[in-house]
């Protein structure tokens, strides 16, 4: 029922944003068009499967650490900061219903997948192929450098993109935002929290700018492009409310990150009850 979809959108669902940037980073490659937007929604709303808040949502996560060499600077971190990187996800999720648990860590050396994965290049194909386990309700993580990919932090799918493609299934990110990582401002493990609310259905704050629907969410206000930083009080739209500067599908600094909105979790919930079966 959901191939056609996700056929249709698959192409959308990790491309590269032609947005301003904050030097040296590119905050995330997840994107879609307004019409696929458009198709998703119009799917969603008519094949919603009502999801049980009360019901425990809980997502195994698999690491799998790509590296260069077995070196920090490779890529080859250690465990302590993929449990920290957990950590993180849980304490951002708690509003919201679902929780994570680490299940596995795998370790690969390998230079190509390593400096030149990127969002529908065949490294991509390869890497995901060869290491993706489990199902729909399970999120595989990639660590890479993205060193040809020009300040790319992370991209993700979407829920509706499983059924045609699910070995394409997750999250690929640069491994230097993990929880202690070397990219400051983006050092503390929020990347992973923006790119798995892709993974659970979330648009960006800022999508569509200050026209239309936005990111399908009525309780985060209307912003006409991606914060960097932490511009406290940005009002960049003439529809109520500030800038959710502070939400973690916008763009800012990790440190400013800090919430989901009830609406946010209410449409996360339906997403992963309604695709992953969660």
């Amino acid at each position: 029922m959901f191939a056609s979809l996700a056929v249709g959108l698959l192409l959308g669902s990790s491309t590269i944003l032609a947005k301003p940037v904050r030097t040296p980073f590119q905050y995330c490659g997840t994107h879609l068009t307004q019409e696929q937007i458009a198709a998703a929604e119009a799917h969603f709303q008519a094949n919603q499967v009502p999801s049980v808040a009360s019901a425990a949502h809980v997502v195994n996560v698999y690491f799998h650490v790509i590296a260069n060499s077995t070196a920090l600077a490779g890529g080859y971190v250690p465990d302590s900061q993929l449990h920290s990187q957990v950590d993180v996800l849980n304490e951002g999720y708690k509003t919201t219903g679902i929780s994570f648990v680490l299940k596995k860590i795998t370790r690969t050396i390998n230079s190509t997948w390593f400096t030149n994965v990127a969002p529908d290049g065949q490294e991509q194909t390869d890497m995901k192929t060869a290491l993706r386990v489990g199902g729909a309700a399970d999120l595989n993580v990639y660590t890479v450098g993205f060193e040809a990919a020009n300040g790319l932090l992370g991209y993700s799918t979407f829920p509706f993109s499983y059924p045609s493609a699910p070995k394409d299934d997750g999250v690929v990110m640069l491994f230097s935002s993990l929880p202690g990582g070397t990219s400051a401002p983006y050092n503390l493990g929020q990347t992973l929290t923006h790119e798995a609310g892709h993974w659970v259905g979330l648009y960006h704050t800022f999508e569509g700018g200050c026209d239309g629907d936005g990111d399908s969410v009525a309780d985060t206000p209307a912003e006409a492009e991606p914060a960097f930083g932490c511009p406290t009080g940005r009002d960049s739209c003439t529809s109520p409310g500030v800038d959710p500067i502070h939400n973690f599908m916008d763009y800012t600094d990790d440190s400013c990150m800090t919430e989901f909105t009830p609406g946010q979790a209410t449409r996360a919930l339906g997403q992963i009850a309604t695709y992953r079966s969660l």
